[in-house]
């Protein structure tokens, strides 16, 4: 939404259960963000000018995620848990100076839309005071049902208080809410405790506009996105739903999954047109895969950049750092971490590349691994390019291999090679004519003696 009019964000994240954790219920992760975070990032593409963001009491973790998803965020410290317009009114500072538009958020839906968030300032723009997400329930039980006469939303009414006649009704509340800044201060200050929990709930706030006056209405959101978190099994369900939305967005932008269920995605993972992914790939978060890139099966990618071309897999591991040239290929059950692997450069099997460069065109032999820690700091391997390093080499860091350089099987290497070097580093082979059938013969008296 083009909207010049200032927008302020209240995000309720320290309300509900831990859900049996250690972690605060809005820090748990969907496609390897925290909820909160997902809410964050709408909020941002919103174009938020402040954001307050509702705490419990002794949540450092929380405080600190924020402040490094939305820099420009304050936190509020809700000391006691009395409600959803309890918390709201912890924020009262960031949101009492003059802001046309005010959004009330919670950190356990993690899958609300900037786009959603626009329809509710639009709904303001046009005129409304207040305006209610709502969502067509497949089954409403337990839900507050929305009830509208004239196009304008009468009463919230929680299903213990609805008459049979309103649990009929389908549409029900969401729980994010929109006011104009003018009127917010005044509705939270006339919200009373007088219930049974004796606490003071945001969605009476729909009452109190009614009888000042005031213009209250829903927009409607789809159901899945406005799921909320209250236990683990939510947490899973709302991960499968984020796992298909973003399948099936890479598929509509050109990417070919060939198993799709099978394939899984975090928050940040960008990849290009024509990438084909095979069967049971997970990309962890940080991950960039350019076009005609393949993954092929069973490929674990995480802060990695995958160029044009290049192939990954199967059973491949990119960890933080690896950076994965044009027309390269990692091979089966390769690891890579912070390393470097240059155009055309090849480690197709059973190797290990930590705190490396390999050159253009190299060709690194099955089983090498380059040794980068001596138990207290790391070291790095560089290796020129159209080198080649023969089975089952260890590369002892810090060391280098210069451009052409040639490494012969079964060496330890501890020392630079120059370029276009032949080095071996194997210890001396002893040959004994004959000795094997006098060693079989001792052996095997040896064992018929333990038996007796």
């Amino acid at each position: 939404m083009s909207n010049s009019s200032c927008l302020a964000i209240v995000l309720a994240a320290g309300l509900g259960t831990r859900m049996r954790s250690a972690l605060p219920k809005v820090m748990h992760e969907v496609g390897g963000l925290p909820l909160v975070g997902h809410v964050l990032n709408s909020v941002v593409q919103a174009g938020a000018d402040k954001v307050a963001v509702v705490v419990g009491p002794q949540m450092p973790e929380l405080e600190e995620h924020v402040a490094i998803r939305v820099p420009h965020a304050t936190c509020h410290i809700q000391h006691e848990r009395l409600g959803t317009a309890h918390a709201v009114k912890a924020a009262e500072t960031a949101y009492s100076e003059t802001c046309e538009h005010v959004l009330v958020l919670f950190g356990d839906t993690p899958l609300v839309t900037a786009k959603t968030l626009d329809r509710l300032r639009s709904r303001l723009a046009q005129g409304a005071d207040v305006v209610v997400l709502g969502f067509e329930a497949e089954n409403p039980f337990g839900y507050g049902r929305l009830l509208e006469s004239g196009g304008e939303l009468t009463a919230i009414r929680e299903e213990k208080d609805a008459t049979d006649e309103e649990r009929s009704v389908s549409l029900c509340n969401a729980g994010i809410m929109a006011f104009k800044g003018t009127v917010l201060p005044s509705l939270i200050s006339e919200i009373r405790n007088d219930n049974v929990k004796g606490e003071y709930y945001l969605t009476d706030a729909v009452e109190v506009a009614r009888t000042k006056g005031m213009r209250v209405v829903s927009e409607l959101a789809d159901e899945k996105e406005v799921q909320g978190i209250n236990n683990r099994s939510q947490l899973a369900a709302c991960e499968t739903v984020f796992q298909q939305v973003q399948r099936d967005t890479f598929m509509e932008n050109g990417v070919t999954l060939q198993a799709p269920d099978t394939v899984y995605f975090s928050y940040d993972t960008q990849i290009e047109a024509d990438v084909v992914v095979e069967p049971n790939v997970v990309f962890a978060p940080g991950v960039q895969v350019e076009s005609g890139a393949r993954i092929r099966a069973f490929s674990h990618l995480e802060s990695a950049h995958v160029s044009t071309g290049a192939v990954i897999g199967p059973y491949a591991r990119l960890r933080p750092g690896a950076q994965i040239g044009e027309e390269a290929h990692i091979g089966n059950f390769v690891e890579i971490k912070n390393a470097k692997i240059e155009t055309g450069a090849k480690v197709n099997h059973l190797s290990y590349i930590g705190d490396a460069r390999i050159g253009s065109k190299s060709n690194i032999g099955a089983g090498t691994i380059t040794c980068n820690y001596d138990g207290y700091l790391k070291h790095h391997t560089d290796i020129g390019a159209d080198s080649f390093v023969g089975s089952d080499s260890v590369l002892v860091a810090p060391v280098t291999l210069g451009k052409g350089s040639f490494v012969a099987a079964g060496s330890v290497i501890t020392s630079d090679v120059p370029e276009n070097a032949f080095a071996i580093g194997r210890g001396k082979q002893i040959t004994k004519e004959n000795r094997a059938s006098s060693m079989r013969e001792t052996l095997a008296a040896a064992k018929a003696a333990k038996k007796g």
